[in-house]
């Protein structure tokens, strides 16, 4: 792809900064859960099973309003549709500081999935709407950093936290910036270039006549299209590899810190939390390059299936084997970058073949159902711990379900053959159905 010098490119600036700050805010209040649980003490006593179920209950209400907040943010507004979730889960999160009990945390930990449960796909509509499919992958992958992002300043600051303030207020205090985050979110970002005061006019018509021209080379939607959408192999084949793809990452990332308390002996929090963020810097630096050689070259296939074999063999070498402490942390390194780099080249799939009037839905479905296995990892990594007295059966599990998601990716995305997008006047647009 080749931009002309002419062309702006404010919306980099704008759209994607914000989005990553707010998501990266949702992603802590999702996951500090991992790093605070293991001190909560005799305070809130929880099995290995209770922790994993309180990880893991959160996707149960994620899966909740997937569908009604991508139909939301396509039909009405993404803007107000991710405002009023921020404003809703920065409460569910302060409400998991003052639980008194196993029952009242997976409650809370519940109500915080269903009200984060449709940001995702909220946004991804949004950046359907100012980003054209060349620049998907690296767009994408650039919002998404916030993943990798917040476990590098949060894994550290949540460590330092717990170390001088109780576990309650760990969970209160990390709740409340996305308050504060909505203010920015309402006046920073637009629902599309036409609504953001801040784009140039070329920029503008670049942006809607690219997008414009990729819709138009899409397949026409029929009577029934969100039924047909939903009964697409491609949608379903997503749906399956995104589950099996996530009950290994969710089971991988948010058992990473008990891994590595267990490996560095009774070290405080702060150093548990410090050395639980390097993999996770890696894991940022291999996301952006494989975005952008997936956008590059249009191989969306082999950006997703190529890390996920990487993961599987870091996590097989890393449970099979006896290994020195540096080698083991070396490879949750390498688990970290395989589970982390598809994101940006798999989120591109779905707009790159479905026309924007059905994608929100199946972004929806496929996140939500795909997300199950956010629930699926943790709980069984917990349960398979409790039962065997060693996490090493619940990582070998996961690894078994990337070989699935690997193997799906790679023998289902099959190439359709390389198709070349109407020529505009400023941009060259070439890319690889998956």
């Amino acid at each position: 792809m080749t931009f002309s010098p002419a062309v702006p490119r404010r919306r980099w600036a704008f759209v994607i900064p914000v989005a990553v700050v707010m998501y990266m805010l949702a992603y802590l209040d999702r996951t500090n859960v991992a790093v605070i649980l293991p001190y909560v003490g005799h305070e809130l006593p929880l099995s290995a099973s209770a922790r994993g179920l309180a990880s893991g209950i959160f996707f149960i209400g994620y899966l909740v309003l997937q569908i009604p907040a991508a139909i939301l943010a396509a039909r009405w507004s993404a803007r107000k549709t991710v405002l009023i979730l921020m404003l809703a889960w920065s409460c569910a999160a302060v409400l998991c500081g003052v639980v008194q009990n196993e029952a009242q945390l997976h409650g809370a930990r519940l109500l915080l999935g269903l009200f984060e449960g449709g940001v995702w796909p909220a946004v991804l509509i949004l950046l359907a709407s100012w980003f054209p499919q060349a620049e998907r992958a690296r767009a994408n992958a650039l919002w998404m950093s916030c993943l990798p992002i917040s476990a590098i300043l949060m894994s550290p600051l949540s460590g330092w936290m717990l170390d001088h303030m109780s576990w309650r207020w760990v969970f209160i205090l990390q709740g409340l910036p996305p308050l504060i985050w909505a203010v920015v979110w309402w006046f920073a970002v637009a629902d599309r270039p036409a609504k953001a005061r801040w784009i140039s006019a070329a920029e503008r018509e670049y942006v809607e006549s690219t997008l414009a021209a990729e819709e138009a080379a899409k397949p026409k939607v029929v009577a029934q299209g969100y039924r047909q959408a939903l009964r697409d192999r491609s949608v379903l084949l997503l749906i399956a590899v995104y589950f099996c793809w996530m009950t290994g990452f969710y089971g991988f990332s948010l058992w990473l810190p008990s891994v590595v308390k267990s490996m560095t002996g009774d070290s405080s929090a702060t150093t548990v939390g410090l050395l639980s963020a390097i993999p996770y810097l890696i894991a940022l630096g291999c996301m952006l390059g494989g975005a952008l050689w997936s956008d590059r070259t249009g191989n969306r296939r082999l950006a997703v299936t190529v890390p996920l074999v990487v993961a599987i063999g870091g996590l097989l070498a890393g449970n099979l084997m006896h290994w020195p402490g540096v080698a083991r942390f070396g490879l949750l390194c390498v688990v970290a970058a395989g589970v982390y780099m598809p994101y940006g080249p798999f989120w591109a799939i779905p707009s790159q073949v479905l026309r924007f009037e059905v994608v929100a839905v199946a972004m929806g479905v496929i996140n939500a159902l795909g997300n199950l296995g956010g629930f699926a990892g943790p709980y069984l990594v917990g349960w398979l711990t409790d039962a065997t007295g060693s996490s090493t059966a619940g990582f070998v599990v996961l690894a078994g379900f990337l070989v699935v998601a690997a193997a799906l990716a790679f023998f289902g995305l099959r190439p359709r053959g390389r198709t070349r997008m109407p020529e505009l006047s400023r941009a060259h647009v070439t890319t690889e159905h998956a």
